[in-house]
């Protein structure tokens, strides 16, 4: 029987109390997310420092590897050992990484909070990528707008932080991720998905940042189809999900929209808008 590697299962306080004064010289205490340094530590070999909220670090660290392209199965992966008092994580693999010098040489520094990082070889890989041709009622994306909305979140609680979510295909949360960079909830989430096994090829992730075009080549390498976001795109963002043929959809808030790319996967349902007229969706 296979079994997953060994995880350190490391907790940190996500949060901390601070005093503050208000603009009438009120003084009274909020809380602000926590923001830490971990370096990533790959066979003894010093590979990167994320700055994270450390809620899932082991996931992070995984998906980190995974959407690096650095790793290319769960099975390669020994132990993921994270020790907060040093703020380190030793990764351990069965064999080693082929190649480790060569493939992180090139570096690409990504619009993601905090400055996300991106390996140079990855936007080559990006025309080999064939998302499945699943679908996406309209129905199901209100639910996932307003499932989001009513989550509980460190980020009503004290701001600051970006979430990602993966839902099934009905609608149903699958995991909910919050950190100081997008990049880094996203990776949490492929990290999660490693280990329990899931598939994204019927997969709905959602983020509150920017469609750039890290999020998007993150999200084909996981195999989702539908990446869905509050805020906007960037361009890259909408060439990278034209090319990989991502069904986009931006500012996404209550009944609004816009779907950009990989318009074919979804169905309308212009019922839904209490008998306002909905424009027909063409295949671009």
């Amino acid at each position: 029987m296979t079994t997953g590697p060994i995880l350190s299962n490391a907790h940190a306080v996500l949060t901390y109390p601070v005093e503050v004064l208000d603009e009438q010289g009120r003084a009274s205490i909020i809380e602000i997310p926590a923001e830490r340094p971990l370096t990533v530590y790959l066979d003894k070999r010093e590979l990167v420092t994320l700055m994270t909220l450390g809620g899932a670090p082991e996931a992070l660290i995984l998906g980190y590897l995974r959407n690096q392209r650095l790793v290319k199965t769960i099975a390669e992966i020994v132990a993921v050992q994270v020790d907060w008092d040093v703020e380190a994580v030793a990764v351990t693999t069965h064999h080693g990484v082929d190649y480790i010098e060569e493939r992180t040489a090139k570096r690409v520094i990504t619009t993601g909070c905090g400055q996300g990082s991106m390996f140079g070889g990855l936007m080559d890989e990006v025309d080999t990528i064939m998302l499945p041709d699943a679908k996406l009622k309209q129905s199901t994306l209100y639910r996932v707008v307003d499932l989001i909305r009513t989550q509980a979140s460190i980020y009503k609680q004290a701001g600051s932080v970006h979430g990602c979510a993966l839902f099934d295909a009905e609608g149903e949360l699958l995991y909910f991720i919050e950190d100081v960079g997008r990049h880094n909830a996203v990776d949490a989430i492929a990290g999660k998905m490693w280990l329990d096994s899931i598939s994204g090829h019927d997969k709905i992730f959602y983020t509150t940042g920017r469609l750039t075009s890290e999020m998007v080549i993150k999200g084909a390498q996981m195999g989702i189809p539908f990446l869905l976001s509050r805020s906007g795109t960037t361009q890259m963002g909408h060439a990278v999900a034209q090319r990989v043929n991502m069904t986009l959809l931006a500012r996404c808030t209550g009944k609004h929209f816009l779907l950009l790319t990989g318009k074919q996967r979804f169905i309308a349902e212009p019922q839904l808008l209490d008998g306002s007229v909905l424009k027909s969706f063409r295949v671009a």
